[in-house]
């Protein structure tokens, strides 16, 4: 088996919300409450692995199309549990940066000033990070992207384009719960080189010890990069 690799930026799709709800024979929005409770686990899961930078797909281009009643819940709770994201010790002792990878323009205003300002107070922090891909879109990113670089003199080079993007890091391992064997158009640019691990079970069933699989897979694997 290769040698352990230090695992230092995990992506991850959060799927599965609404089809877990729907299991269960509940609510939607349910789903959507679950999921919120997972990913406050998860933060905890990465410290203790020593991860310091998460990319977490929370909100797609794709999502802001979906019944205008299941946005506004899902608005609601992004906001309530961003605020209470922002007051949480471990942001201030642990020293997190928090960035949003999106348009922003695209969501109500009160989330997106809310959002802003979560940025703006966490920005000299830099022991961990975490992205939230939010109003995000794979090619949105790269057309804004192009539009930035289209007036450049000369031959655009990757280091250009990889330097316009929202999000300039690169996972080097992408997780997608949710049973859905697609990219969705998360991170084309990015994930050329990441390795992907898709996994049946939906976000709100998300386990410590699923991460750790994981991760253990992820160890398992020779990255050639091509070569």
């Amino acid at each position: 088996m290769p040698a352990e690799k230090k695992l230092n930026h995990l992506a991850i799709i959060l799927d599965g919300n609404r089809r877990y709800a729907k299991n269960k024979n509940l609510p939607v929005h349910k789903g959507h409450e679950f999921g919120a409770k997972t990913l406050d686990k998860l933060l905890n899961w990465c410290k203790k692995l020593s991860i310091k930078e998460m990319t977490l797909y929370v909100l797609s281009t794709e999502n802001l199309k979906r019944d205008k009643t299941e946005l506004n819940f899902m608005f609601s709770l992004f906001k309530k549990w961003f605020k209470k994201f922002k007051k949480d010790k471990r942001v201030k002792e642990d020293k997190v940066k928090i960035r949003f990878i999106g348009d922003l323009s695209l969501v109500p205003k009160d989330i997106k000033n809310l959002a802003e300002k979560i940025q703006n107070d966490t920005k000299e922090n830099n022991n961990y990070i975490v992205n939230f891909c939010f109003a995000y879109g794979g090619r949105l990113e790269l057309l804004q992207a192009l539009n930035k670089l289209k007036n450049k003199k000369g031959k655009i080079t990757e280091e250009d384009v990889s330097n316009s993007l929202w999000l300039k890091s690169e996972p080097e391992l992408i997780i997608r719960t949710g049973n859905k064997i697609r990219t969705s158009n998360f991170l084309p640019w990015q994930s050329v080189y990441s390795e992907w691990v898709f996994l049946e079970k939906m976000w709100p069933e998300f386990t410590k010890q699923d991460l750790i699989q994981c991760i253990e897979n992820f160890n398992s694997r020779q990255r050639n990069f091509g070569k």
